[in-house]
């Protein structure tokens, strides 16, 4: 079959031909694919020779097979040599586009293991869901193991004859131990078969959850083989073993008498009853705190106003300057419409980020490079401290005119005032007249995540850039109406590329889903961990009830109210 493809942007579709199909990747491998291609054929387009050439590009994968035992990867001497074998101009190439800088060269070789792609947090994989998934889990099933132990023993009594019986026939104590404790294996056998059915079951709706893609697959996880049975065998003895060592310890004599004493009412058991309550609070109280969170995180203020606002995409543009003309123009007019801007790169979570790095006075300077247009600071609402807005009308605000943030300026060891005006030397060593020079310092705002201080930020509006990101902010109220006058006039203005867009808000929000899954996840935890624990309490509370039914009567009889028993019978759990 052929198939028509787009790989080089633009309109630019080429014919291919299926050669061959191959397995699905796992659903737990970092490699995914839907369609693999010859790297030659991209390698040929114009961006493709740029990408192949230039081993910076961040896009790009580079995969090494080494010889057994190499000590390639940590020889970073020959590493280095390799690299300027081949990039004998880097720091030239480097000082000309203002990325370098004495004290820690930007540009390295190194080799890593495959496999840190999957579980390195260095390289942006956060384990910690994984993690606290495991612990919530062990969590309640010591929860379920504590129930086990603390019924078991309250069944105690009601087995008091069988024990007596089983000791007067010549039962020792080993083996009493050893049959409660096979009983206790034996349920929670049964008991995790039940369970993986469950699993089974549940699977979809935690995968939905979580956002991520499980699969209960023996062949993909070996490991089951023998973790499932061990777990079985381990919550058995951990649930069993106290209760068979009690059990079993009784005499024959007071077991035939029925002198048992309910287990509800010994410092262990009471022990026990108090843990599975701290637990269960604890994981409340993470949700609580969890959830608390995540109001201040939709609710705080970044520092410019983010409601309101639809960024459209303009990648794979050919022209995008010309589209934004066309763009403005067709809405322009529209009551509905109260602002377009357009800039390098967007805002949130997967925009991209551009930095740059030079020598200044002396001290190496790292900052944040926004290419934006002189509508920016306007649409999304950013204050200005000192200074002055750019302007269309000023030639140098195209050339040499820059933008800071506070944070930026305290870098520089300026005030807001003294930075009106100052020359950032060594941005452009090839070409000193191209210095930036700083007409205006913004207030401080997060263009990054909560998590994240905010960072040195530099807007400029060099002629160079070309703007694929544009944002417009829109009348509040439903957008429906709005969001049809902008498609109308992005297909006046660009036909072949489709009109693509999101709201800003939402963008921003997600910095923070897998803070959202968590606490969802911790949430559910919560309440099943809370279940247990009083479906734990209402057993014992009931054995501990039925061993008290004499006591109760007497009571009654001599007028005791249902209440009054009530709040008998309550008051020990309620101390717990």
């Amino acid at each position: 079959k052929t198939l028509e493809i787009n790989i080089i942007g633009g309109n630019n579709f080429e014919t291919f031909t299926v050669s061959a199909v191959v397995q699905d990747p796992p659903s737990n491998s970092t490699l995914q694919f839907g369609i693999l291609m010859p790297f030659e054929k991209f390698a040929a387009s114009e961006r493709g020779r740029a990408c192949a050439t230039n081993w910076g590009q961040l896009s790009m994968q580079t995969f090494v097979e080494l010889r057994a035992g190499s000590g390639l990867a940590n020889d970073q001497a020959r590493l280095d040599q390799f690299f300027l074998k081949y990039y004998p101009d880097v720091e030239k190439t480097l000082r000309d586009n203002a990325m370098w800088s004495k004290a820690e060269p930007p540009v390295t070789f190194g080799l890593l293991p495959i496999q840190s792609l999957h579980h390195d947090p260095d390289l942006g994989v956060n384990p910690s869901l994984a993690m606290i998934l495991l612990a919530i889990g062990g969590i309640i099933l010591l929860i379920a193991c504590i129930n086990f132990t603390t019924l078991a023993i309250g069944r105690s009594a009601g087995r008091a004859r069988e024990i007596g019986v089983r000791k007067v026939v010549g039962a020792s104590r080993g083996q009493l131990s050893r049959q409660f404790l096979a009983e206790a294996v034996l349920l929670s056998s049964i008991s995790t078969m039940l369970g993986i059915a469950l699993a089974i079951g549940l699977l979809p709706l935690f995968n939905e959850l979580s956002d991520k893609h499980l699969a209960f697959d023996f062949q993909q996880y070996p490991e089951l083989f023998w973790l499932i049975p061990g777990l079985a065998i381990l919550a058995g003895c951990l649930a069993g073993i106290y209760p068979a060592f009690v059990l079993s310890g009784y005499s024959a004599l007071e077991s035939l008498k029925s002198k048992l004493r309910i287990g509800g009412e010994n410092w262990f058991t009471k022990s026990l009853v108090t843990v599975q309550f701290v637990l269960s609070v604890g994981l409340m109280t993470c949700t609580f705190v969890m959830l608390r969170q995540m109001d201040f995180l939709r609710s705080k203020n970044p520092g410019f106003d983010k409601e309101n606002v639809v960024v459209v995409s303009a990648d794979g543009a050919e022209d995008p300057l010309k589209i934004l003309g066309r763009f403005r123009q067709s809405l322009s007019g529209q009551a509905e419409i109260k602002g377009i801007s357009a800039t390098e790169l967007s805002l949130g979570a997967n925009a991209g980020l551009s930095n740059t790095r030079f020598d200044h006075a002396g001290k190496t300077i790292t900052i944040f490079e926004y290419f934006i247009d002189p509508e920016y600071l306007r649409v999304l609402n950013i204050p200005l401290v000192s200074g002055r807005n750019f302007d269309a009308n000023i030639t140098q605000d195209s050339v040499t005119s820059v933008i800071l943030n506070e944070s930026a300026v305290r870098d520089f060891g300026w005030t807001n005032e003294t930075a009106l005006g100052q020359v950032l030397t060594g941005y452009n060593e090839s070409n000193p007249k191209r210095n930036p020079v700083v007409i205006g310092v913004v207030r401080d705002f997060n263009f990054r995540s909560y998590r994240e201080k905010v960072y040195p930020m530099m807007f400029n509006t060099f002629h160079d850039y070309l703007p694929r990101q544009f944002f417009v902010r829109i009348a509040p109220g439903d957008p429906r109406h709005t969001l049809k006058l902008m498609q109308s006039a992005w297909t006046n203005a660009e036909p072949l590329i489709p009109f693509r867009y999101s709201f800003l808000d939402e963008n921003l929000q997600k910095f923070y889903e897998s803070e959202t899954r968590i606490s969802s996840t911790i949430a559910l935890a919560g309440g099943i961990a809370v279940f247990l624990a009083c479906l734990g309490l209402f057993g014992l509370a009931v054995l501990s009830t039925l061993n008290r039914t004499k006591e109760i009567g007497i009571r009654k009889v001599l007028g005791a109210s249902v209440a009054g028993i009530t709040a008998l019978l309550s008051k020990d759990f309620l101390k717990l």
